[in-house]
């Protein structure tokens, strides 16, 4: 019989040297249509209390309560605060569309007292297992409407980063650079989809530290990254391999990537997010359990950075 999770001190997760929060992509929802099953939202939310988890992003639109009020009592019964979320927009064609949804998810956000945007360069296409190359054109106007989302953000009290991300415009470590050389819009640093893409999340730490605004933390099975970089095979059957893995099973250095963010003067939310795929009959319980380890690990590496800067 498995054992059931013991909830984790809520004073070990927030603690004054890590933010610490989740996202339902850990338990299998996500905007990909035909991804896998989505559990509700209650089963999530309180999955997520169990654990001692305070704090999260939203999930997909449309997942949560649009109404501002009705969605701040739904988190606030579990104990949860909103942090901001996900929002993959074509920033490259039809600035108009974009900007009109940047704005209503802002909107949302900033009512319910969030405080980061995470703006993905959206294909148009359905998923992340297929992409067009941008044209000069269609690259500039992906930067310029970025921009206008990110002062849209800022207009309502949000910074807006930009997630460089598996099946989007902003991929690989050429497309990362060039990113970061015409913005300046801040990145989410998520560990997972920048070694997909071929960037060495923690190099990326150390000589951009000043550009990360946020950080998305997952541990990853390289030879699976590298067979979906080749294209050997998709993303989301990697997903479903096994890709992702708890924080410390994997082969990224997260120790070394949150102590370099952190020295170098980060302090953000630090976002448990493993992206995950669940099978028709699948419950909550084995994305919980991962969860829990993630937590464990991360908050082991909070307390050994806490002692660090005490000695």
């Amino acid at each position: 019989m498995t054992e059931p999770l013991r909830p984790l001190r809520t004073d070990t997760l927030r603690t004054d040297t890590l933010r610490i929060a989740a996202a339902p992509i850990s338990w299998g929802v996500c905007e990909v249509p035909g991804w896998g099953h989505a559990l509700d939202a209650g089963t999530v939310l309180a999955e997520m209390a169990r654990l001692g988890i305070t704090a999260t992003e939203f999930g997909p639109p449309g997942y949560l309560p649009a109404d501002p009020r009705e969605l701040r009592e739904r988190l606030g019964g579990y104990g949860i605060t909103p942090i901001g979320g996900f929002l993959a927009l074509a920033l490259h064609r039809d600035p108009g569309t974009a900007l009109a949804r940047a704005r209503e998810a802002v909107a949302l956000f900033a009512a319910t007292g969030a405080e980061v945007l995470v703006l993905a360069a959206a294909t148009g296409q359905d998923g992340y297992d297929t992409r067009t190359p941008l044209t000069d054109h269609e690259w500039r106007t992906l930067i310029d409407t970025a921009a206008t989302v990110g002062d849209i953000a800022a207009e309502h009290g949000l910074r807006a980063t930009l997630h460089p991300h598996v099946g989007t415009h902003v991929e690989t470590e050429a497309e990362v650079e060039r990113f970061l050389a015409d913005s300046e819009l801040d990145i989410c640093l998520d560990t997972g989809h920048l070694a997909i893409g071929g960037t060495d999340p923690v190099a990326l730490a150390r000589r951009a530290a000043h550009r990360i605004g946020h950080v998305h933390l997952k541990d990853v099975r390289l030879h699976l990254a590298d067979e979906v970089r080749s294209g050997r095979i998709e993303y989301s059957e990697a997903v479903r391999r096994g890709l992702y893995v708890p924080l410390g099973e994997g082969d990224l250095d997260i120790d070394a990537l949150v102590r370099t963010v952190h020295e170098a003067g980060y302090r953000g939310w630090y976002v448990i997010e493993q992206d995950t795929a669940l099978g028709p009959d699948e419950t909550a319980a084995a994305a919980s359990r991962d969860a829990e380890h993630s937590l464990r690990v991360l908050a082991g590496i909070g307390a050994a950075v806490a002692s660090a800067r005490i000695h």
